[in-house]
């Protein structure tokens, strides 16, 4: 079979594509950057090499060593390098990368491509990756085989189509999120007029027969009419072992996304609809506590559970596969976050807000709280619905002790009130996000001596400086009056007194325009 890239993705010349090796091996293997020559790279690309080499210092501070390395490590401890060791080290890991990469650039002038080689020391390779992607906004990332475990988190923070090398000369392709939908250009004929027919042949490369494995749960074409299984009747369900085991192929490892310690998450195909599986330990109090909540909630923008499998040593979770990605990467990409328009982003606040006051005030067996309403965990999926994501801390509110033991007069200003205000704040948090097209940083991302988003944009707000926080993506147009109450709605989750009960359906009726609760200065 010969695959071809999708006939949407062939860009106009001088983009960039970004090859990442695990350098950390004895000999540099340069499998992912031949293939990536052979099979994506066009005339005028740029094509950047990121050797990453993580294992043998830890992290601490970055320091710049040379040109085109970054260096990040620490000298203490026993078995540590000293200063003089590491330079010698690193100077002979430099030259082994650069040997392995200098056969490239000749062919690359040729072919009228420029190569970048960049060597990363001591950094997390999905972060620097992630980083690299934001900074350059290439058309490709290609990953060494070796670094198929942090696929998933890339693909998840990019916008780009990714690569993963399976074995030499063949790669899986995850598809960027925008063609999710479309099809591919897959010809199965051996005749290469037939092949023509269908493509611009001066664009295109043919790629060698069996050199691209297509993640079917990526690249399928689907109808219009396709919808999600926890969205069709008969579901959730419970599934037998050997149903996950068809679906995963065995549990392969293709099939493997997450291997990090207790967290094994696979993808697979049940009824040829994508879907996740999660598996925990049998033992696993949170895995069955969260499996309770799952299988007795059921709304159109809540990430609804599939269905699950138990047995003796395991039980496994299924959910529908994220297709189109979350909120946070449309944010962080200037290209979709000018195609997620303010109307876009309303309904979004829209759906987000509906899922949180099912959560809160209409779950037949009580509230549900704890959940994290942030961009990471809000999903766009299925052409234009928002899911929330409560599959990893919800928490039933009536089954924590003191809940019992309080009586309703009681209720106020406690434990468990405050627990449905942080719940709404972190929905205001999230209208913040909305208005100004930026992401509240995850602990990791924290930068000390930098205040948070909330910080910064409330008091701007507030004060009615509203041009200073919006997204400077997106103009005003004719939907003042949305954003206007995506801000009332900000300010009323978000309000500090010490009186003030945060309620999410007061919030709600203030974005609909219904109530105007909180009045913003001219």
């Amino acid at each position: 079979m010969a695959g071809l890239e999708p006939k949407s993705t062939l860009a106009s010349p001088g983009e960039s594509v970004i090859v990442v090796i695990d350098a950390n091996r004895n000999k540099v293997m340069v499998d992912a950057l031949a293939w990536a020559i052979r099979n994506i790279v066009q005339p005028r690309d740029t094509v950047v090499v990121l050797g990453l080499l993580s294992e043998v210092w830890k992290k601490n501070a970055c320091i710049p060593l040379f040109s085109g390395t970054w260096v990040r490590l620490e000298f203490s401890g026993q078995g540590e390098l000293s200063p003089k060791e590491f330079e010698e080290e690193l100077e002979r890991k430099r030259e082994e990368y650069q040997s392995a990469i200098q056969p490239f650039y000749r062919q690359c002038k040729k072919n009228g491509v420029k190569l970048e080689a960049k060597l990363a020391v001591g950094y997390d390779p999905k972060t620097i990756t992630v980083e690299n992607a934001h900074k350059f906004n290439p058309r490709w990332i290609i990953l060494d085989s070796h670094l198929k475990r942090d696929k998933v988190y890339i693909y998840g923070h990019v916008t780009c189509n990714v690569a993963v090398m399976k074995e030499k000369g063949v790669a899986t392709l995850m598809p960027s999120r925008g063609l999710a939908s479309e099809r591919f250009s897959v010809d199965r004929q051996d005749n290469d007029t037939e092949k023509g027919a269908d493509i611009e042949q001066e664009e295109c490369h043919d790629l060698a027969q069996d050199s691209i494995w297509v993640l079917p749960t990526l690249s399928s074409p689907r109808s219009p009419c396709w919808y999600p299984l926890s969205w069709r009747s008969g579901f959730p369900k419970v599934f037998s072992f050997d149903e996950l085991e068809v679906m995963t192929n065995g549990f392969s490892k293709e099939h493997l996304l997450i291997a990090d310690g207790d967290k094994i998450v696979y993808d697979g195909i049940c009824q040829e609809t994508p879907v996740i599986i999660k598996k925990f330990s049998a033992e696993d109090d949170q895995a069955i506590a969260l499996l309770k909540i799952l299988s007795r909630v059921r709304h159109r923008n809540i990430f609804n559970l599939v269905g699950y499998c138990s047995t003796h040593d395991s039980l496994a979770l299924l959910f529908d596969y994220p297709c189109s990605g979350a909120l946070k990467m449309y944010l962080r990409s200037d290209e979709s976050a000018k195609n997620l328009s303010w109307k876009a982003r309303w309904y979004i606040a829209l759906d987000i807000g509906a899922a949180i006051r099912y959560l809160h005030e209409e779950c037949i067996d009580g509230p549900i709280v704890d959940v994290i309403v942030d961009s990471w965990n809000i999903v766009i999926c299925h052409g234009s619905s928002s899911l929330l994501n409560i599959s990893h801390t919800a928490k039933w509110l009536k089954h924590d002790s003191f809940y019992d033991e309080l009586s309703q007069d009681k209720c106020q200003d406690t434990e468990s009130e405050k627990r449905l205000s942080a719940d709404v704040s972190a929905y205001g948090v999230l209208l913040i996000e909305l208005i100004t097209g930026k992401s509240e940083p995850t602990y990791e991302e924290r930068t000390e001596g930098h205040p948070s988003l909330v910080d910064w944009a409330l008091p701007l707000l507030e004060n009615g400086s509203l041009d200073q926080v919006m997204d400077p993506r997106l103009a005003r147009s004719n939907d003042s009056a949305m954003i206007d109450n995506m801000v009332r709605a900000a300010l009323l989750c978000l309000k500090r007194d010490s009186g003030h009960k945060s309620v999410i359906s007061k919030a709600l009726a203030v974005l609909r325009g219904e109530e105007f609760a909180v009045t913003i200065k001219p």
